[in-house]
């Protein structure tokens, strides 16, 4: 096994400096840092688990999560992984402090100070698409904060990983399965009202892009309006009420994020609802009870026990070792689940 005193000798540096680069602690130049880590993962360093332990206890170290979404029942899940990890991080004398907010950009901002004012050492973020927001990512990173980004991502910033859907290819599956579902018993155009949640969250415009590109494809599934719930069940509710209105032509629906069950209730007190085919996201138990009713003909999930408990991990084992995730980009399985496998 590597030692401490092999990679120093290699990077031609001192022991402390590695230990400080590896240990995450001290002030160490940036291209020294590199090199150090460089050569750690070329000779497959491993740290002594017992000392990564008791280096940790003596650490006191403190981790912020900021999720997005208050009150959507989705995030419950999210938060049920953030709070089983929390858990065990207790043995490690860390702690972990949470804050969520409404999809709002200075709710998020001053979430986020708040927990850099209380000392965090790391940050699990689900992040408001904003330039803002990236600044804030890249000063955290500056001041040796390390940023995982979850459930939804934000482009060009300097987080260490991503850890959620590939919404791009959510999007795609989607359109696949609008066009499965439709092509035996929908005459002529299939003609696609959207339903999302905001449009300053990228997982939930990249949905809609991936979407739009899979069903190019079929000629004849056209979008025909898009409108924006921000995952509020009442707001999906009014909305969807009003496109079915605007749009009596609609005979398909895609729930690209929260919303769903105020969506679905539009649909049914509208009485059109064995006229219309639906594609949502995610399964709560609303969700599954307008599947097994035979209103959602699938739902397209995305394991957010795992995105909630997975950043905590990735943090805490780069504060206690230096070590970075093996991607950057950890993407969660695609689940698409309809009456038959629920």
């Amino acid at each position: 096994m590597a030692t401490i005193k092999e990679i120093a000798a290699l990077a031609g540096v001192s022991r402390g400096t590695v230990d400080r680069v590896l240990n995450n602690r001290g002030s160490v130049n940036a291209q020294t840092r590199q090199k150090v880590l460089e050569i750690a993962q070329t000779l497959d360093y491993k740290p002594n688990k017992a000392g990564i332990v008791l280096a940790a206890r003596k650490k006191n170290l403190k981790l912020g999560v900021v999720l997005l979404g208050l009150g959507t029942v989705f995030y419950d899940d999210i938060l049920a992984g953030v709070n089983a990890k929390a858990e065990e991080l207790i043995d490690y004398n860390c702690s972990v402090l949470i804050r969520q907010t409404d999809y709002d950009l200075k709710q998020q901002l001053h979430a986020i100070d708040q927990l850099v004012a209380e000392g965090i050492n790391g940050l699990a973020l689900s992040p408001y698409n904003d330039p803002a927001v990236r600044e804030k990512i890249d000063e955290l990173h500056a001041l040796g904060i390390p940023v995982v980004t979850l459930n939804t991502d934000i482009e060009n910033s300097r987080r260490i990983a991503y850890i959620g859907c590939h919404f791009y290819r959510s999007g795609e599956t989607a359109g696949g399965l609008m066009h499965l579902m439709t092509c035996n018993h929908i005459q002529g155009d299939v003609r696609v009202g959207i339903i999302s949640g905001s449009r300053n969250i990228l997982c939930h415009t990249e949905r809609i892009a991936g979407f739009r590109h899979a069903t190019a494809a079929y000629g004849n599934i056209r979008i025909v309006d898009i409108v924006n719930n921000n995952d509020n069940e009442s707001e999906s509710y009014d909305l969807t009420a009003s496109l079915l209105v605007r749009h009596p032509e609609i005979n398909a629906l895609y729930f690209t994020a929260g919303g769903v069950y105020g969506g679905c209730r539009a649909v049914t007190d509208s009485g059109r609802q064995n006229g219309i085919t639906v594609i949502t996201n995610d399964i709560v138990d609303t969700t599954r009870e307008y599947i097994e009713k035979g209103l959602i003909a699938a739902t397209i999930c995305q394991q957010p026990f795992l995105q909630g408990s997975k950043p905590l991990a990735i943090l805490f084992t780069y504060l206690t070792t230096g070590e970075l995730p093996a991607v950057c980009n950890d993407y969660v399985d695609i689940d698409i689940r309809i009456k038959e496998n629920l």
